[in-house]
């Protein structure tokens, strides 16, 4: 078995759009594990073939805790500090138990009709304008978070204050340090205010729920509370929408049968979540805390290993044409919403809200089509698209 560090790639791969580094293919194809460098922190292993991803996922033997260090990898000057998405297993099913209930399928369900109005709505409202349109700021940004506000429980008028945080704190450009961890402590210091008021006012939301968790029943701290609702808003905040329009419109006929044929739209959300690469790179290290064998390389305690999903859901020797866009795809077993105890606690929300938002379009404008050139954010943690005019 394997220990050496054999030679270190630079991390991460150069990208554009939704394309995949030819790198990642390299990887997968590469004996082991390889070895990369990001800009910051030590290097790490980086795992991209499904069976080897899944594992690191699973195993509880991987601390995502250990990875709020300064030698962390990563990409970014500033470290990130606690919250859902850096506690291990004891901390997080604590937690995780007291926000399971907002995803239920039952209250998923019961939200549903309110996602369906709003994305018909806004759609329609498209439809009957004058061509073309952005469909990232006229549709996707207003209807997915829309949906996760209401979720929570943020009142109107705090919602465009939330939008620049959300944005500042998931950007990945050139910030400093100091830079970096103001964003956050702002966004911090904003849910910790809106937790006092709900507190005051309380309603049929997430957030009374939890606070009522840590008030009654004392079980998080203020702390936690705070972090639980940071979480539950930033990875929903960015609509997926747009990539996979432009997904679908790059594949000859693939929208035009979606139209004729509604009955796949489920299917090809599961395809379209497996197809589309989600965040840049491989964020997230988890530190092993003994000596592990993974895919033949013996990973050391203390060493960190990097996951890519996204090239774990184009290994072929899981996914039959793994690199193409299948929309009836069966028994599409994608990593898209994680393994293991960090496996997307939304991800039923996810679903329904990617099904609406994208049916929506579907029917209310079907002959929906590019009209100039899309622009890619490029600062940005999670992959999309700044601008996208399309007509129709």
């Amino acid at each position: 078995m394997s220990s050496v560090h054999a030679d270190v790639w630079d991390f991460p791969f150069d990208e554009e759009g939704l394309e995949l580094n030819e790198s990642y293919r390299r990887a997968r194809t590469t004996p082991g594990l390889v070895r990369v460098q990001q800009a910051y922190g030590e290097a790490a292993w980086l795992a991209t073939r499904y069976e080897d991803v899944r594992f690191v996922l699973a195993d509880p033997r991987f601390s995502r805790a250990m990875s709020m260090t300064e030698n962390c990898p990563r990409t970014t000057e500033g470290v990130q500090r606690g919250g859902l998405l850096f506690m291990d297993r004891q901390d997080h099913s604590r937690i995780r138990g007291l926000v399971a209930k907002a995803f239920t399928m039952r209250q998923v369900a019961a939200l549903r009709p309110k996602v369906h109005e709003l994305t018909d709505t806004l759609a329609g409202r498209i439809a009957s304008g004058t061509p073309p349109v952005d469909l990232v700021e006229g549709y996707a940004k207003p209807a997915r978070s829309t949906v996760i506000f209401e979720l929570l429980g943020i009142p109107p008028e705090d919602r465009d204050g939330f939008r620049g945080l959300c944005e500042g704190v998931l950007s990945t450009g050139a910030m400093s340090a100091e830079e970096f961890g103001a964003n956050h402590v702002k966004l911090n210091g904003y849910m910790a205010e809106l937790v006092q008021r709900r507190r005051r006012e309380p309603g049929e939301d997430l957030m009374t729920a939890l606070i009522a968790a840590r008030d009654v029943r004392d079980r998080l701290s203020e702390d936690e509370l705070v972090n639980v609702c940071i979480d539950i808003l930033l990875p929903a905040y960015q609509s997926q929408v747009p990539n996979f329009v432009h997904a679908l419109m790059r594949q000859p006929g693939t929208w035009d049968r979606l139209v004729a044929e509604p009955r796949l739209l489920p299917s090809a959300v599961e395809e379209l979540v497996r197809f589309v690469p989600l965040v840049e790179g491989a964020p997230f290290p988890r530190y092993a805390t003994e000596d592990i064998a993974i895919g033949g390389v013996a990973v050391r305690a203390g060493e960190p290993v990097l996951v890519s999903m996204a090239a774990a859901n184009r290994d072929s020797s899981v996914f039959v044409d793994a690199d193409e866009l299948v929309l009836d795809r069966e028994d599409n077993r994608h990593l898209g919403f994680g393994h293991g105890i960090h496996f997307c606690l939304g991800a039923q929300l996810a679903r329904m809200a990617l099904y609406e938002e994208l049916g929506a379009l579907l029917r209310r404008i079907p002959t929906l089509r590019p009209a100039g050139e899309a622009v890619w954010n490029t600062e940005m943690g999670i992959r999309g698209l700044r601008t996208m005019p399309v007509g129709w």
